[in-house]
C-alpha cells in the first residue's frame, strides 16, 4: 500500500434523504474546506470527477459564496478515448458544463484524448506531480470502480495515469446513467488517473448517490479492502468522507439517514 495509508479507518457516512441534499451537504464541506485552505496557502489544487452522480454537487458547489476560484486549479480524472472531441459524454464536456465554465478557476488541465495518447498520459501526469493534490471529488462506480481503474485495480500501480480498457460493467453503467443510448456506443478505452494518484491527495470527497450503486457501496464498506472492490482501499484513506442517499446505503447494515 502507499505510505500514506497506514491503518483503516472508521468510515460513517452521511446518508441524505434525497440526492439533492447529497449534494447539498457535500457541497457545503467542500465549500468549507477550501475556504480555511485558501486562507492559510496560496492556492489549491483539486480532481474532479466526472459523471451524473456529481451533478447535485457540482452545482450546489459552483453557488457556493465566499471562494477565490481564481487561486484554484483543476485536474479531472479520466477521460474516454475514441469519441469526437465536441461529444458531450466527454468527461472534459461535461465538466465544462457543470463547473468549469460558470466559475473563474485560475486553471483548468484537461485530459487530451486525441492524438498520442503515451505523450497525454505523460504530460498530464507530470502537471500533476507539480505540487500536491489538496482535494479529491470523486464517486464510486457500480462496479466499485475509481476513476476507470475497474477490477482487478492495481494498489500498487507504479504509473499516475495510464491508458485502460474498460470492462463490461463499467461500459453498462454509462447506458445506465443515461450517458449513452446504447453499450455499442460506449468507448471501450480510456486515459484514467491510477489509484495511488488519487489516493496520494490530502482529502478525498466521496458522493455516491443511487440504488444503481448500492451493493458497490455496500462492498465497499462491510467487505474486505480488495482490489476487486477498488473503492473499499478508500478507507485506509485518513481524511476520506463518504456521502449516500438512502438508496445507494440500502444495503447497509446501519442505514438510516443522517440527522440534521
Amino acid at each position: 500500500m502507499s505510505s500514506l495509508l497506514k491503518e483503516e479507518a472508521v468510515i460513517s457516512p452521511y446518508i441524505a434523504r434525497t440526492r439533492e441534499e447529497l449534494g447539498q451537504v457535500a457541497a457545503n464541506d467542500v465549500a468549507s474546506e477550501l475556504r480555511d485552505r485558501l486562507a492559510r496557502q496560496p492556492g489549491v489544487r483539486i480532481i474532479f470527477a466526472a459523471a451524473p452522480s456529481q451533478s447535485a454537487m457540482l452545482d450546489a458547489l459552483a453557488e457556493a459564496p465566499g471562494i477565490d476560484w481564481q487561486r484554484i486549479t483543476a485536474f479531472h480524472m479520466d477521460e474516454y478515448l475514441g469519441l469526437s472531441p465536441n461529444a458531450p459524454q466527454c468527461f472534459s464536456a461535461f465538466l465544462r458544463r457543470a463547473i468549469f465554465d460558470r466559475l473563474p478557476f485560475g486553471a483548468v488541465h484537461l485530459i487530451n484524448p486525441a492524438g498520442n495518447v503515451q505523450e497525454n498520459v505523460n504530460t498530464y501526469a507530470a502537471e500533476l506531480a507539480k505540487a500536491p493534490i489538496d482535494l479529491v471529488l470523486c464517486g464510486i462506480g457500480s462496479n466499485g470502480h475509481l476513476a476507470f481503474n475497474d477490477p482487478p485495480a492495481h494498489f500498487e500501480d507504479p504509473l499516475a495515469v495510464k491508458q485502460v480498457q474498460l470492462d463490461l460493467a463499467c461500459r453498462q453503467q454509462q447506458v445506465d446513467d443515461l450517458c449513452f443510448e446504447r453499450i455499442e456506443d460506449v468507448p471501450t478505452a480510456a486515459i484514467t488517473l491510477t489509484i495511488p494518484r488519487l489516493l496520494a491527495s490530502e482529502r478525498v470527497f466521496c458522493c455516491v448517490p443511487g440504488m444503481l450503486k448500492s451493493d458497490a457501496v455496500r462492498n465497499s464498506l462491510e467487505a474486505p479492502i480488495s482490489e476487486s472492490c477498488p473503492a473499499s482501499i478508500l478507507r485506509l484513506h485518513p481524511a476520506y468522507k463518504l456521502y449516500l442517499d438512502v438508496d445507494s446505503a440500502s444495503k447497509l447494515k446501519h442505514n438510516r439517514p443522517t440527522l440534521p
